[in-house]
């Protein structure tokens, strides 16, 4: 079993599931609403759980319903939270879109996540018995640095998801191992559409990329090895909400049970395809078992989709949003 912390956001995630989304200054009628524990961090924390990591939460939590269903949740499905402090005000909030292609659009409030600036005591620890970090940006970047150096110290490997991209700053790329964009966000972050051009570019600043590419697959580049891509699985897209961070929850566990990249980066699709086929977040992502026979067997016709959930494409998506 693999030993991986994430130090990330809890977001309580509220989806409304549409035809279309609205454009800016239009109403429309959705079909469905539902209130699912999400965020960024809390997603890979579930993900790596549900897969056979043992994984301990660090971040916050607020003090409200909200916090304590987001607590619930993550111990429900297996992570250590003795690291997820409750702060007064809010919990983290996504207002999520999902429209009948299965894409999604997202707010994203921070409430309480925006209180984490820093590591507290025990976190070092915690992130130096782990086998992997892994990190976000819906926390304040103070904190994001200081869990990468903490990490870096220890001999941890660290994985970070560049999302919602900004600008990093140059300390924090030079503590990351593994970088984990979609291309949207590799685009952001370089400057270049081309995702293998935008890996190359990335590679100044850390030592390996992968690029999620939605229903292409993932982009592999490492310094002095040749560039390799892994399709992904073709499967009937209903929600690709936090398609992206089972993708990294996957990856962590693989990589951490010491699956070379092409097999990881399978596992991990497997994984993310699996979860597109359902709604929610959290909800959506498989247990070990179910990634195993998918990834051994390959995809079973898919059911149609729930009333109230989008309509269906043939996409895994492990790039998606959130």
């Amino acid at each position: 079993m693999t030993a991986i912390a994430v130090l990330g956001s809890t977001n309580m995630d509220l989806v409304a599931y549409v035809p279309k989304a609205p454009r800016l200054g239009e109403t429309v009628t959705g079909r469905a609403f539902r209130t699912v524990p999400g965020g960024k961090g809390a997603n890979q924390a579930v993900a790596a759980a549900r897969l056979g990591a043992e994984v301990v939460m660090i971040g916050a939590v607020g003090a409200d319903e909200f916090g304590v269903r987001l607590r619930s949740a993550l111990t429900s499905a297996g992570v250590e939270t003795a690291a997820l402090r409750t702060v007064e005000g809010a919990s983290g909030t996504a207002h999520i879109t999902v429209d009948d292609e299965g894409a999604n659009s997202i707010i994203v409030i921070p409430g309480a996540n925006a209180h984490v600036t820093g590591l507290e005591a025990g976190d070092d620890s915690r992130i130096g018995s782990a086998d992997s970090l892994l990190l976000q940006l819906e926390l304040p970047l103070p904190a994001v640095l200081a869990g990468a150096l903490a990490a870096r110290a220890h001999g941890v490997r660290t994985v970070l998801t560049p999302a919602p991209a900004q600008p990093l700053p140059a300390g924090l790329l030079a503590a990351v191992d593994l970088l984990l964009p979609n291309e949207h966000e590799a685009a952001a972050l370089t400057g270049l559409t081309d995702p293998r051009q935008a890996a190359e570019a990335l590679l100044r600043d850390v030592p390996e990329v992968v690029i999620t590419l939605g229903a292409a697959g993932a982009l592999y580049a490492a310094r002095g090895r040749e560039p390799l891509t892994v399709a992904a699985p073709a499967v009937r897209a209903v929600d690709t909400t936090a398609a992206g961070d089972t993708f990294a929850g996957a990856l962590a566990v693989a990589l951490g049970e010491g699956l070379p990249m092409p097999q990881a980066l399978a596992w991990a699709s497997s994984a993310a395809a699996l979860s597109v086929q359902r709604p929610g977040a959290q909800d959506s992502m498989p247990t070990r078992a179910e990634t195993d026979a998918f990834a051994s067997t390959g995809p079973a016709p898919a059911p149609p989709p729930e009333r109230g959930s989008a309509a269906t494409r043939r996409d895994g998506r492990p790039g998606g949003h959130s």
